[in-house]
């Protein structure tokens, strides 16, 4: 189970690899995720990068949302369609702020139990460690679910095991 919250999935087309590229660009905005641009009106479902064999898109949000996945995409022709090989992460920023609250919680862990003995006080951030890290996958498991639920639907693909 890796550290930060991820998820993987495979999907089956049956359409090719030039339509799902061109379903999913009609659908994408084309921008930069480390680039500032104040929007006002968007019609696209996603923002992102598309490239010829894969992709790397959000959904488009109307608010910040920390646990948004960031999904990266490879998409190979078969002979009956294609295959897409997807990747849900949590972006960049977010996996940082988690990490380094979570080594922050578990560092006064540490100092409160070992170097000042107030074993409520280590208690306690330790809890905040675990409490932290949970509501993360928790969060980012549901904003999978509603990323993967418009995803489908513009593919109107079969997922496989």
């Amino acid at each position: 189970m890796p550290f930060f919250p991820h998820q993987s999935e495979i999907l089956v087309s049956p359409q090719s690899k030039a339509e799902v590229m061109s379903n999913l660009g009609k659908v994408t905005k084309n921008m930069n995720f480390l680039a500032y641009n104040a929007l006002k009106q968007n019609t696209h479902l996603f923002n992102g990068l598309i490239k010829e064999n894969s992709f790397s898109i959000s959904l488009v949000i109307d608010r910040a949302d920390s646990f948004l996945p960031l999904i990266k995409g490879k998409i190979e022709d078969t002979p009956m369609g294609s295959i897409l090989f997807l990747s849900y992460s949590l972006f960049p920023s977010s996996a940082f702020f988690l990490g380094f609250w979570n080594v922050v919680s578990l560092l006064l862990s540490l100092f409160f139990g070992l170097i000042n003995e107030k074993y409520m006080y280590a208690v306690i951030c330790l809890g905040f460690a675990f409490l932290n890290y949970g509501f993360a996958w928790a969060h980012f498991k549901r904003k999978i679910k509603i990323s993967q639920e418009v995803f489908h639907q513009i593919l109107e693909t079969k997922k496989t095991e």
